[in-house]
Formats: structure tokens, sequence, C-alpha cells
């Protein structure tokens, strides 16, 4: 394996989103990431029906660059396996409800006794203490509690509404990565391990608010107007489809005006500054729109660009991931995976020129890697493999 944290193992007792996906981020990064499972797999494997053999395209895409280790932790000969693994281990990641990682025997305590510098990573949907804590929970819990679902509320109805992508779990998932990150470097400086716990709620609320909860910022001076209140998508309709463009510094205001033909917008006094051009924001977006409906995308875009002012086409997810940007970046790879054949797999975001990270193994199988991972690292020999398979303490994935 390549990348920043080859050498690192990574025991992943996570499942569904946030964890897999923290995990995986760090398993493409290098880490010899061993993802352990029940013997009926991670729900997420059958979530969908669009896969084959076990393999759903969001178990794919959240599991890549990981072994599969299918273990009974309710068997003692199972969770003793585990606890072999965990000397040679760095970092342990969990996401179970608060309290039910220590009722199966591998609480803090446990798992530092036999390492005792590894990293401890609690992953929780409410926190770890509190009315919610023990509730179960799913993305759109977070996105109602944390005030997400009325930022996104229709502007003439007020009515809530969800974000359509799982926003909560995956902002959780690359905060872990990076807490885990740091914690490592930590220990290479101290010499400790330590426990991270991380909520998602406290992942969502801390994102949103820089500028959706800005107006609680200054406390005796709230601002509780609704984001959605003030707030119009800069999505804009042409004649042949729809285009965003944003003009927020005076430069690109007055660039703005040049492209769209609008110098009687300059010496308007409802946009003189940023300042009136921000109280008066749905007389600005209206009148924008109002002109770009005259005219083709192609023809805007043209015009905007030559005047460097921000904007985009709005592309379906087939016409994105075609574009010549991301085609330049590089960022979508066609792989091939043992199970299910021709895949599509964005590569990692970041890149290292010293240490370069990739995917670095496919999506495993139930069970793929249990009898690799208990021969290399355990010494276990084909019989004893076996009497565990038949008492079934472990899956051993057998190829079709």
């Amino acid at each position: 394996m390549t990348g920043p944290l080859n050498g690192i193992r990574v025991l992943d007792l996570t499942s569904m989103i946030s964890g897999p996906i923290a995990t995986m981020m760090l398993g493409d990064q290098g880490a010899d990431v061993i993802k352990v499972e029940p013997l009926t797999g991670d729900l997420v494997r059958g979530l969908r029906a669009d896969g084959a053999g076990g393999l759903s395209a969001m178990f794919i895409s959240s599991n890549r660059s990981k072994r599969s280790l299918a273990l009974n932790l309710k068997d003692p000969e199972g969770l003793e396996l585990l606890k072999r693994l965990i000397p040679t281990t760095d970092v342990l990641v969990q996401n179970f409800r608060p309290g039910a990682i220590e009722r199966m025997g591998l609480g803090e305590d446990t798992v530092r006794a036999l390492r005792r510098d590894i990293v401890y990573v609690s992953i929780s949907g409410y926190g770890e203490t509190g009315p919610y804590a023990h509730k179960r929970v799913y993305d759109p819990m977070i996105q109602a509690l944390s005030g997400l679902t009325s930022i996104q509320a229709d502007a003439a109805t007020g009515r809530p509404k969800m974000v359509r992508v799982i926003v909560p779990d995956k902002l959780t998932a690359v905060t872990a990565a990076q807490a885990i990150t740091a914690a490592l470097f930590a220990r290479e400086r101290t010499g400790k391990g330590q426990h991270i716990k991380l909520a998602m709620l406290d992942t969502m609320v801390a994102f949103l608010w820089p500028e959706a909860m800005t107006g609680y910022t200054f406390v005796g001076r709230e601002v509780h107007t609704s984001r959605s209140q003030l707030t119009q998508d800069l999505i804009y309709e042409t004649v042949d489809g729809y285009i965003t463009v944003g003009a927020v510094s005076d430069t690109e205001w007055k660039a703005l005006c040049r492209a769209l033909d609008k110098s009687e917008w300059l010496e308007d006094e409802r946009f003189k500054t940023l300042g009136d051009r921000s109280r008066n924001i749905k007389d600005r977006l209206d009148l924008t729109a109002d002109t770009l409906k005259g005219n083709t995308s192609e023809y805007w875009l043209a015009r905007l660009d030559a005047e460097s002012v921000p904007c985009a086409p709005v592309l379906s997810r087939a016409e994105a991931i075609e574009h010549e940007q991301i085609r330049a970046n590089e960022l979508i790879r066609e792989l091939e995976h043992p199970v299910v054949g021709t895949i599509r797999q964005p590569r990692p975001a970041a890149r290292f020129d010293e240490t370069p990270s990739d995917i670095q193994r496919h999506a495993p199988s139930l069970g793929e890697h249990t009898e690799e991972i208990l021969r290399q690292e355990l010494n276990l020999d084909s019989d004893e493999i076996e009497k565990l398979r038949s008492g079934g303490t472990i899956l051993v994935w057998e190829r079709l």
C-alpha cells in the first residue's frame, strides 16, 4: 500500500455510513483497515437492490480500501479473536449506541489494557449523554434537530425541507477522519493515545454556524429572521436550461452589470454598496433572473466568463461526471471489481505528491479476508479456522 497512513492499522467496527466513510478515507490514504462485520454483514450491503453478491452500490462507495473480517462477537471465541488483533491496532472506531460497546466487552478500558496508546473513536448520533443519547438515529433526524431543515424551508410556505443528500452522515465521516489523523499526529509527539467522541448532531450544528446560524453569534443581539426568508436559490432559468451566477464584491457586481448590459443598475441606490445589495437581495436577484430568461445558457455563460463573473452551468448528475473540468481533474475512475464487474468510483479528493493516496483495494465481500487475517495476523492453521467456521464463530467467503 501507499499513502501517508501506510503502516497504520484500523479496526473498523462501524456500520451504515458515517463510520464506514471515515475509515474508507483512512484506507484510501494507506491504512490497513479491517472491517469487522457480524456474520449477517453490514446492513448497507443489502440496502438497495442495485448490486450483486451482497455488494450494493452504496456499500461499494463507502467501504473500498478495506479487508472484511466476519466475526460473531456474541460468541466468546469471536470476541477473543478480535481482542487478539487489538495489540497490533492503532485505531479502533465504533458507532454503536452509547453503552453498547461496553456491554459487548470492548469498552475503552478493556481495549486500552490491550494497547495502551490506541486511538479509540466513538461516533454517536446525538451524543453520549442527555435525553436523546439512547435513541435510534438516521441522517434525517439530525437534519431536523440541527435546524438544517428549517434553513432549507420553502421561502413561500415556510415548510421545512430535507437536504436530499445525507449531509450529516458524510460530514461526520470527514470530521472523524480529520480527528483521527490529528490524534495519530498527537500520539507521535506524546506517545499517548486518546478517546475521540464525535456526535453527528454536534458536527452538523458546528458546520452550520459560520453563516447559517450567524444571526445567533452576538448574545443579546440575535437576529431571528429565518434564513429561508432572506435567501433565494442562485439558480437562474435561461431559454434552454439553468445556470448559476454569483457576484459579491464591487468588482464582480460591476462586471455582472456589464455582462448583462445593465449599466443602470450601477446607479441604482439599492445596489450601490455590498451592504445595499445584501439588504435588497430579493430585488437584485429578481432583476437578474428576469434578465437571464432572455437568452440561452451558452450565450450568458460566454458573456459572464468574458467579464470574470463567477458562473457555471447547472448540470444533471450524468452530465456532471462527464464535464470537461471533472475529466481534466481525472476524478472518476473505472475499475474492475471481481464480483460485480466494471464500476465507477471517484479517486480520493486530496492528492499527496510525496505519499500518494489511491483506491487501495475493491470493496470486500462479506468475510472475504477472514481466513487471510486469521492466518497472517493470528497464525491460525486450517484446522483451527475450519473449527471456528463450522462452529458459527466466523464466516469465510467462498468465491462462487
